[in-house]
């Protein structure tokens, strides 16, 4: 596993992927799939079976909870009932992880600007991250419909820089998936890993070819190189 070090310019500003990131939007996201079970007359899928599946959203809830996959017949339409449903329930537990607060209070106190790219539609994304506090404090967010394409490709991670007003390679993208760590790589950033958040049924997060793994959020500020 690289690391960053001298051979890259100093990091100088902090991106963000959201879900099991940022924040626990697990258990809302289980809770629209076991809603749509329910309408169902199915039994609920227990939420440890579910909550690997969370940083996929609608694909990865529809997948582990009802089978479907994209492509399918009738997709489209679970896929939309599935949104509705969410949209409605989205902010009933979904929460900010406890430590990140301390570590975003950090950054500003530093002076580092940090944003978010999430493949969440904007639909979605904007008012959970108002209603979470987040927005006050980000400089960008770039959600899945921003840019035509969504992570792994690195329109989002380009699109979140140039907003920030800076180059990529001063820049560290942080997420908990390994479409995060593609997509940052993609973009010419630093990725590192969030071992904290859902991580999806894959490879291990070591094996993803992360620049760091991250244990726990405040272990960002140690490996920030800052003035």
């Amino acid at each position: 596993m690289s690391h960053a070090g001298a051979s890259l310019p100093r990091l100088a500003a902090v991106l963000f992927d959201l879900d099991g990131t940022l924040i626990d939007s697990a258990p809302d996201l289980a809770g629209a799939l076991n809603q749509m079970r329910g309408l169902r007359a199915m039994d609920p899928v227990p939420y440890e079976l579910l909550r690997p599946h969370a940083g996929s959203g609608a694909r990865g809830m529809l997948g582990a909870g009802l089978g479907a996959r994209p492509g399918e017949p009738g997709y489209e339409a679970l896929r939309d009932e599935f949104l509705d449903l969410y949209e409605t329930r989205m902010l009933l537990q979904t929460q900010v992880f406890a430590s990140v607060p301390p570590l975003l209070a950090a950054l500003g106190r530093q002076g580092v600007p940090w944003g978010i790219v999430t493949n969440k539609a904007a639909r979605f994304a904007e008012p959970m991250a108002r209603a979470l506090g987040l927005l006050p404090g980000a400089a960008a967010l770039v959600c899945g419909d921003s840019t035509p394409h969504t992570k792994p490709h690195p329109a989002p991670l380009l699109e979140a820089a140039r907003r920030l007003g800076m180059p990529p390679q001063a820049c560290v993208y942080i997420g908990d998936d390994p479409r995060d760590v593609l997509a940052g790589k993609s973009a010419g950033m630093t990725a590192w890993a969030a071992s904290w958040g859902y991580l999806g049924p894959g490879a291990p997060v070591h094996d993803w070819g992360a620049d760091r793994v991250l244990a726990e959020p405040g272990e960002l500020l140690s490996f920030l190189d800052l003035p």
